[in-house]
């Protein structure tokens, strides 16, 4: 049971992540960075393994990237992402509030 109702702001922030969670693909992509012994993946890893094209990961990881869920470090021409530990863990315990 939630202590106190959500404000106008932390709704909208935490309903932005949720969002980002409803999709199989995105919900694959985390479930790859999450299982990544090196704790990143190269953008072009993800590619054969969601049998996406470049574009749709590259569009997917934005979503993600927007709410807050992966961040992306460029080196050179490629972007490797890795999770955002803090932030999964905010959205789970809205839930357990």
């Amino acid at each position: 049971m939630m202590a106190a109702p959500l404000g106008i702001d932390e709704a909208a922030e935490l309903a932005r992540g949720f969002h980002a969670l409803g999709d199989a693909v995105r919900l694959r992509v985390l479930s790859m960075l999450a299982a990544a012994s090196a704790g990143e993946i190269c953008v072009c890893d993800f590619v054969a393994p969601l049998g996406r094209t470049q574009g749709t990961v590259s569009h997917h990881l934005k979503i993600l990237s927007d709410a807050g869920l992966v961040h992306g470090d460029r080196r050179g021409k490629w972007v490797w992402y890795s999770l955002d530990r803090e932030r999964l863990a905010a959205l789970k315990g809205a839930l357990e509030a």
